[in-house]
């Protein structure tokens, strides 16, 4: 109970830092060295900048969303996380070979260029695992996420899931999706995946939130902006697909 206390300290101290971030533009964090521990990467698309703003659409809830979520990582699982340092990097950087799980915000606006679709192509055959999250009809739309994403893997399928996939048991138990939160789009939330040789019995390369937007949940903490059980199914979401990845 103490250390979930320093938690919820923690994640109201930067009250401040969330709502400059909202209204101003912000500079981007060095990357810390990799070191082997587990660092939460966030994808960045489009031209390079040293700075990030809700007016760029991979940015979303930087740097914010992926602390607290960390933090709440670090509180409930064994992964020890790194919390503080977070890092942001190209579909077509080769560090990104280091890490297992890497995130993209804004999915919707996502384009790439055949340098960087190859790369990432090459990163999700070797093993790598893709959380998308926080896009919908009205913020990119799926018909350009998918037509970007076909770059990278031309053939691929996408299936719609269902409570009772593995991901959705493998650390918290999500029963049903009727119950997911919900932070601004309208209609229900849709959660789709891409699995390796297209086949739902093998490993799943791509967890797509689509119509739905669990990393506001992330950033909103501390704040009042939600209710308390629409964060925590957030924060269950992303625990679930973290744990997922790391074990397939």
């Amino acid at each position: 109970m103490k250390r979930a206390a320093v938690v919820l300290a923690l994640l109201a101290s930067a009250a401040t830092l969330w709502a400059q971030g909202r209204r101003f533009a912000s500079p981007i964090q060095p990357n810390p060295d990799y070191d082997g521990q587990f660092t939460f990467v966030r994808l960045r698309y489009g031209e390079p900048t040293n700075f990030v703003s809700q007016g760029i659409p991979w940015s979303h809830d930087y740097p914010i969303g992926e602390r607290h979520f960390m933090q709440i990582l670090n509180e409930v699982t064994n992964l020890k996380p790194k919390i503080e340092e977070t890092s942001i990097l190209g579909l077509d950087d080769p560090e990104i070979a280091r890490y297992p799980i890497a995130y993209m915000a804004e999915p919707g606006y996502w384009t790439a260029s055949d340098a960087e679709a190859q790369a990432f192509r090459a990163y999700l055959l070797k093993g790598g695992f893709v959380i998308f999250d926080d896009f919908s009809e009205s913020r990119g739309g799926w018909a350009a996420f998918e037509l970007t994403f076909r770059q990278v893997l031309p053939g691929a399928r996408f299936f719609d899931l269902t409570a009772d996939h593995q991901i959705f048991h493998s650390f918290f138990e999500i029963p049903s999706l009727d119950i997911l939160p919900q932070a601004y789009d309208a209609g229900r939330p849709i959660l789709r995946a891409v699995f390796e040789d297209n086949d739902p019995a093998r490993r799943m390369m791509a967890m797509i939130n689509y119509n739905t937007d669990i990393s506001e949940y992330w950033e909103g903490t501390g704040f009042g902006f939600e209710a308390a059980w629409e964060r925590n199914e957030a924060y269950k979401l992303g625990v679930n697909y973290v744990i997922y990845g790391m074990t397939h």
